[in-house]
């Protein structure tokens, strides 16, 4: 029987065009809700402003610059030996407001360019769909709340599909679609910690996607269609009966999202829940079976920690994570920005998943936030993540080879520095490449590469058997 990871293994590394492309009004590009989200540190949270305001600094309207330098970068990713590459499009590149007939045609011939590029280093592109920027033209409908997004969703889809066709095979419909019940602004414009008003959006989102699954398969049957977890595993605090069930409901709230895009239904728990709650989802006739039909073939998520989970646990949703339980962890040590680190659960989160839906699984975020020092002679030693990402490969190879997990591929968050998404900042460095800039654009934008940059090339040319 043979060992290790697969033949055909997606190794590589995972993007956001909000957080890296900058050039926020290059080429026809409108504003997202990205767009209107200031820059933050770890005691100071990145402020929703819903236009520009002169005198605040947004990270988007700048990033590393990729949108200019993405062949430089993909040239880099080329060297590591990349077989993958997890992108997004930045929706309102193709329609600047969300609500257009006719896409931008220059933001479309962005995009070919990119995938051209991927394709002639022989890079395979898993792109996310919308990836935390809902267009703000959209807004004035009530944004993911109205219905009438779900139409605007699939015509940008219909066009995506359809220009890309043979080009991008991989896609992801919604990035982390969970954060809708932690961080709803990021997730998809809306900015209210009202259930009905979120569990409407996220209703719609569902709807969406399924759709966009049965549109994609029409256009290419080589598609393959997955949902993106924002990958939030939980312990009990204790054996106490009352903190185990405190646990199991809080991996209800957030596997729910799982339960209806790859399962095709509403689980019976949430159904009782909005039935307390006295929540009513916007059903019209045939939106039950487009859920049932429109189920994902594949399950991809985000891995960087796991919380402790209590009888005191509030249901609030807060904090940088996006989640606040009341509960830390003595047994695992934690980030400077307090994520704890914890490679085991890697394993578990992929055995507790596939034992859930038994569809194929991808891990498309694993990464450490750390502050990186360049030397005098421009070197980057960061063993830390070093570290930190062999522990969590060893973990997804025992998954593989002891508990016979189908795990498609794993694109690592971040292959090159890029904005944080929580902090908005640049300090807070996940790449394997530097990248010369500062948390307000400042910069020769150079881009350096670490040692990490030369572990993991070793790591994807031995197809995961050569760690270091």
């Amino acid at each position: 029987m043979k060992q290790g990871f697969p033949n055909h293994f997606l190794w590589g590394g995972a993007t956001a065009a909000n957080q890296c492309e900058g050039a926020f009004l290059k080429d026809g590009k409108g504003l997202s809700t990205a767009d209107v989200m200031t820059s933050g540190d770890l005691d100071s949270p990145r402020k929703i402003t819903e236009s520009i305001k002169e005198g605040e600094y947004y990270p988007s309207h700048v990033g590393i610059d990729h949108y200019n330098r993405f062949k430089e970068d993909l040239s880099l990713f080329a060297e590591m030996g990349f077989k993958c590459y997890r992108l997004s499009i930045n929706w309102t590149r193709i329609f600047p407001n969300g609500d257009e007939k006719a896409p931008n045609e220059a933001g479309l011939e962005y995009y070919d360019r990119v995938f051209d590029t991927c394709r002639a280093y022989g890079i395979e592109p898993l792109v996310t769909i919308s990836h935390f920027e809902t267009p703000l033209g959209l807004l004035k409908y009530g944004s993911w709340e109205n219905r009438k997004v779900v139409d605007f969703y699939l015509n940008y889809c219909q066009v995506i599909f359809n220009r890309y066709k043979g080009k991008v095979k991989y896609w992801i419909t919604f990035n982390e679609i969970n954060v809708m019940s932690t961080k709803s602004w990021m997730a998809g414009g809306i900015n209210s910690d009202d259930e009905q008003t979120r569990m409407t959006a996220a209703y719609h989102q569902f709807l969406a996607s399924a759709k966009a699954v049965q549109l994609a398969h029409a256009i290419d049957p080589e598609n393959k269609v997955g949902m993106m977890y924002a990958g939030h595993f939980s312990y009990p605090n204790s054996c106490d009966p009352e903190d185990m069930q405190a646990n199991a409901d809080f991996m209800q709230k957030m596997l729910f999202y799982c339960d209806v895009q790859c399962r095709g239904y509403y689980p019976a728990y949430k159904l009782k829940e909005f039935e307390r709650q006295g929540i009513v989802l916007p059903i019209l006739e045939d939106d039950l079976e487009q859920l049932l039909k429109g189920k994902v073939d594949f399950l991809s998520y985000s891995y960087y920690l796991t919380h402790v989970v209590g009888k005191d646990t509030s249901t609030e949703f807060k904090g940088l994570n996006g989640v606040k339980t009341g509960y830390t962890n003595p047994y695992l040590p934690t980030t400077e920005w307090g994520w704890t680190i914890n490679p085991m659960g890697l394993r578990y989160s992929l055995n507790l998943l596939y034992d859930r839906y038994q569809i194929p699984l991808m891990i498309v975020e694993n990464g450490m936030g750390a502050v990186d020092k360049v030397e005098e002679d421009r070197s980057i030693h960061d063993s830390y993540r070093i570290d930190y990402l062999r522990q969590h490969i060893e973990q997804m190879k025992k998954a593989i080879e002891i508990d016979g997990i189908p795990v498609m591929g794993y694109t690592m968050w971040s292959p090159i520095d890029i904005i944080s998404a929580s902090t908005g900042e640049m300090k807070k460095r996940y790449g394997l490449i530097y990248v010369d800039v500062d948390d307000y654009g400042n910069g020769t934008f150079q881009r350096i590469r670490k040692d990490s940059f030369f572990w993991y090339q070793q790591v994807i040319q031995s197809n995961g058997s050569d760690l270091g």
